[in-house]
């Protein structure tokens, strides 16, 4: 049989559960997000469930969307005997990098049923016409 020591990694050390509590943490506030594309454009939907238009800001600068928030949602239930209340805030920031491709002085975004969608068209690639060179002789 053979002997692990603490120094090998068989008992887990004290601050394991902690470090991924940021990363928890984050997943936990941000929202869910997805990603997709076709021929004309780039969508990304992110999961809002309660948060309305006026606690959002979106904004596309140098090749990337943010968009950023707060999520407030309350709940409160009485009974007889009994009251409960609920309350949850944070604020989230995503970003997502657009591809070379996008064209950010274009994006739309649309909230519904808690979902908003923001929508990045292609650019239209130009089709550059070849023209004569003139060749000087010397």
């Amino acid at each position: 049989m053979v002997e692990k020591s603490h120094t090998t990694g068989f008992w887990p050390s004290l601050a394991d559960p902690f470090r991924t509590f940021g990363t928890r943490l984050a997943e936990w506030v941000a929202p869910a997000s997805e990603a997709s594309g076709d021929d004309n454009a780039y969508r990304i939907s992110i999961e809002l469930p309660g948060v309305e238009e006026k606690d959002i800001s979106l904004s596309a600068e140098n090749g990337i969307v943010t968009l950023k928030g707060e999520k407030k949602t309350e709940r409160e239930e009485k009974g007889e005997t009994w009251f409960f209340s609920e309350r949850q805030y944070g604020s989230f920031s995503r970003s997502f990098r657009l591809p070379p491709d996008a064209d950010e002085s274009k994006v739309r975004a649309d909230l519904k049923n808690g979902v908003l969608t923001v929508t990045v068209p292609k650019a239209k690639a130009e089709e550059k016409a070849s023209r004569q060179v003139k060749i000087n002789a010397a």
